[in-house]
């Protein structure tokens, strides 16, 4: 007896199904011109759909007892559904098929098997998934659920089952009762119209099999065994009738919004003082929003001027009122244009720097000679320059002597810097203060102003007489310096003579005193001694001694007081010629502290040497004295 379920035709006919099913969808998704929806929101044909339909039902074989095998038959039926989204649906269905019993064994030799009518009454809720939007010319699906079947043998069939119960013991033949069933499938759905379509659908059936209230076993007469499976395939063609809302045509592809609006923006770059002849730099800040590129055309007092560029430069050739627009266009959409200005530049005129006064306080100096004049000026000028011009730079210079702080308005001039010639007459030197103003272009001006420097008559010094220690006797070098050097000077009217006399720390302070007759006259310092002969020399009249009149003649001696510079006059040593010398008269240069200092001060000047402490007249009687020194 076979023991199995004969399904292989059956399993062949859902996987053609399937294939089809497959095919189809396949090709419904890459077709974008068959499958696209013609309807927009909610304005759909097929929200509801009723579908009556009709078809074959197969079944296979129960390889299990007599061999239960459900016939080849028809089927109809209908399906309402509900589309509640673009792919989902819901559809409730009921199928009346027509599928005879056949028991393929017999159950004795001899005996043909055993046949029966029966109906098959079938209802279900089945979700649907269509792979196409709804309101799709073309729904490629797939659909599954689980309902109730009901297998009921005709009225004949049970008649003929009394009336061969003697042999078949069939009288127990009787409807199955309702079982549960599911089914599974795919299929398509055609709009033909917006209201109507054709539907093919291929699906399995699956239940338990039914026993018809037979016994599951017997020995004498037919049986169906319980607790086996029935598998079937349904093919159905029907027709669609569409309910939706009423179709609204399609809309016409929204036009693309418009770019937006070009922003001007602004122009910058005249900032600061804009002058003549200099050139200014301008700038465009216009942008767009869509970043498409932008051509420029700049107009110059009304007349187009400049480049394709968002910089605009130009140089003023004139002072005045200057307007400046830029308008800014879309490159790849002319209508976008907008415009920036126009803008009023104001353009200043330059004028090179001006000086409106050059001064020097004090404007009369004296020179340097002058230990108590005053010697420094303060020079100042006032001076003015355009903004066009830039910041102004000092420069002042002096005819003769020197200035400082000459890079500022305010200098200082020091007439001690001036050279003048010595002499017994007063000298005069005028000074021009020069004051150059410049401008950053180079322009400049210049203004002077002039400073009167006087310079009185000036002393000159002669060679210092050196003298042996502790001696003050004049010797031949000393007696030249004398009488041929400081008396032909003084004999010219313009000088008189000042000796300043010195002593060293290492001499005596008084020579011993000298007998006048019976008396004793105490004896003078060493540095007194020292002027007093050198005053003989020059106005002993005598043998080798000036004839000088004493009157000319001042005199001073400050002991070991050193604060002027020696300047010794050592014949044989300096540029004088050798003088013969008496033994013990000899002095070197280790002797100048031992001297003399020899002045010619001018007659007209009230100012003595530095070396001089406290001027006196000359003793003359003392003096006329000493006669002519030997």
């Amino acid at each position: 007896m076979k023991t199995g379920l004969a399904t292989r035709p059956l399993s062949a006919a859902i996987l053609c199904a399937v294939v089809c099913f497959c095919s189809s969808a396949y090709a419904q998704r890459t077709s974008n011109s068959n499958n696209s929806s013609k309807y927009s929101g909610d304005e759909y044909p097929d929200v509801i759909e009723l579908d009556p339909f009709g078809g074959v039902s197969v079944f296979g074989e129960v390889v299990n007892g007599l061999g239960e095998k459900l016939a080849n038959g028809g089927t109809a039926g209908g399906r309402v559904a509900w589309n509640f989204s673009r792919h989902w649906g819901i559809e409730a269905n009921y199928n009346f098929m027509i599928n005879n019993v056949r028991l393929m064994v017999p159950i004795a030799p001899g005996l043909p098997s055993y046949i029966f009518g029966n109906q098959i009454q079938y209802g279900a809720i089945d979700p649907v998934f269509n792979f196409t939007p709804r309101g799709s010319r073309v729904q490629p699906y797939l659909t599954g659920g689980i309902g109730l079947a009901a297998f009921h043998p005709v009225g004949k069939a049970r008649q003929e089952a009394v009336a061969r119960d003697a042999i078949f013991h069939s009288a127990a033949l009787t409807s199955d009762g309702i079982k549960p069933a599911l089914n599974y499938g795919a299929g398509i759905k055609f709009h033909v119209s917006d209201h109507f379509g054709v539907r093919f659908d291929v699906r399995g059936f699956w239940s338990h099999n039914p026993t018809f209230g037979l016994p599951s076993s017997s020995a004498t007469g037919i049986y169906i065994p319980s607790g086996k499976n029935l598998n079937g395939v349904q093919a159905t063609l029907g027709a669609v009738i569409y309910f939706g809302q009423k179709r609204a045509p399609a809309p016409p592809p929204a036009p693309p919004p418009p770019p937006p609006p070009l922003n001007a923006g602004s122009i910058t770059g005249a900032e600061g003082t804009l002058c003549q002849g200099r050139p200014i730099t301008l700038h465009s800040t216009a942008s767009d929003p869509a970043g498409h590129t932008l051509t420029y055309a700049w107009k110059l007092n009304g007349s187009p001027s400049g480049s394709n560029s968002p910089d605009f430069s130009f140089t003023p050739n004139n002072a005045g009122d200057f307007t400046v627009e830029v308008t800014v266009t879309d490159s790849t959409n002319p209508s976008r244009t907008v415009t920036a200005g126009p803008v009023t530049l104001s353009v200043q005129a330059y004028t090179p720097p001006q000086i409106s006064a050059v001064s020097a306080t004090p404007n009369e100096l004296t020179c340097a000679a002058d230990v108590n004049g005053v010697h420094t000026a303060n020079l100042s000028g006032q001076a003015t320059g355009s903004a066009c011009g830039g910041n102004l730079t000092y420069k002042w210079t002096v005819s003769e002597g020197s200035v400082t702080n000459d890079t500022s308005p305010n200098a200082t001039f020091d007439s001690s810097t001036l050279t003048f010639e010595g002499g017994a007459q007063g000298q005069t030197k005028t000074v021009t203060a020069t004051l150059t103003v410049t401008d950053e272009t180079g322009k400049s001006a210049s203004q002077s102003t002039n400073i009167l420097v006087k310079c009185p008559p000036q002393f000159v010094r002669l060679p210092d007489i050196v003298f042996k220690k502790n001696s003050a006797r004049v010797n031949n070098c000393g007696k030249r310096i004398l009488i041929e050097e400081a008396a032909p000077r003084v004999a010219s009217g313009d000088y008189d003579i000042v000796l300043v006399g010195h002593r060293d720390t290492d001499e005596e302070v008084n020579l011993p005193g000298q007998r006048r007759g019976r008396r004793r006259v105490p004896g003078h310092s060493l540095d007194e001694q020292r002027v007093l002969n050198a005053a003989a020399v020059l106005s002993g009249d005598t043998g080798t001694c000036a004839n000088v009149d004493r009157a000319r003649i001042r005199v001073d001696w400050v002991g070991t007081d050193q604060t002027s510079t020696p300047e010794p006059g050592l014949c044989g040593t300096s540029s004088r010629p050798a003088t013969k010398e008496r033994r013990g008269a000899q002095v070197t240069a280790a002797d100048k502290n031992r001297r003399v200092e020899v002045y010619l001060v001018p007659r007209t000047s009230q100012a003595m040497p530095p070396a001089v402490k406290n001027i006196k007249p000359l003793p003359e009687g003392e003096v006329r004295a000493l006669g002519c020194p030997k």
